[in-house]
C-alpha cells in the first residue's frame, strides 16, 4: 500500500471521527495547526530522546520521554477529532504526573535567579527548542478552544509539558548553567 494517497493534492485533509465519516478540512484550518504543532512537538521529542541514547545512561529519561510522546499522540487525537463533546483522553493524572516529574528535577536543581539563555548541553538547546515548539501549540490550542469545545485537560497538559521541558533542560544543562544567565 502506497503512503501517498493524492486526497490532499488540493490542500485539503480528511478528520478523524469515530464513526467514519470523514470530514474534509483545508491543511492551513486551525485544528490542522493545533494538532501539527503537536506533531512537530512530538517529533522533536523524538530527537532529545535519540540525542539522550547516543550519550547513554537515560533510560529512566528516555521511559519518561516514550510516555510523554505516546500522551503527546492523545492530544493530538483529542484535538484531531471534531465531535461534540470530544474524546477526553488526555487526564488530569497526565497532567500530576509531568507535575511530579517537574519537582523531582527541581528538588536537584539550584534556585532560578534569572533568565536562562536557551543553550547548554547539545541535549539541553533541543529541549529548548521543544519548549518553545510546545509554547506554540498551546497558542494554537487556545485559538481553536475559541471555535469548538476541546478536552480542557489537553491544553493543561501542554501548558505543564512546558514547564517539564524547561526544567528538563536546565537538568541536562547542569554544570554549564550558570554560563548561560542572561541579566538585564
Amino acid at each position: 500500500m502506497p503512503i501517498y494517497t493524492r486526497h490532499g493534492d488540493k490542500g485539503e485533509t480528511a478528520l478523524y471521527t469515530p464513526k467514519g465519516a470523514a470530514r474534509r478540512v483545508a491543511k492551513d484550518d486551525v485544528r490542522v495547526q493545533a494538532y501539527g504543532s503537536v506533531d512537530e512537538l512530538n517529533a522533536l521529542i523524538g530527537l532529545l530522546r535519540s540525542l539522550l541514547a547516543s550519550q547513554g545512561g537515560h533510560a529512566e529519561l528516555d521511559a519518561e520521554l516514550r510516555g510523554v510522546q505516546e500522551r503527546l499522540f492523545h492530544v493530538g487525537y483529542d484535538l484531531s477529532t471534531p465531535v461534540d463533546p470530544g474524546p477526553q483522553t488526555v487526564s488530569g493524572q497526565d497532567v500530576v504526573d509531568l507535575e511530579r516529574a517537574i519537582d523531582r528535577m527541581t528538588e536537584l536543581l539550584p534556585p532560578l535567579r534569572a533568565f536562562i539563555l536557551p543553550s547548554g548541553t547539545e541535549s539541553a538547546a533541543v529541549c529548548h527548542v521543544a519548549r518553545t515548539v510546545c509554547r506554540r501549540a498551546e497558542r494554537a490550542v487556545v485559538t481553536l478552544s475559541r471555535q469548538t469545545r476541546l478536552n480542557a485537560q489537553a491544553l493543561t497538559y501542554l501548558n505543564r509539558l512546558s514547564d517539564y521541558l524547561f526544567t528538563l533542560a536546565r537538568t541536562l544543562a547542569q554544570g554549564s548553567e550558570e554560563t548561560f544567565q542572561w541579566h538585564l
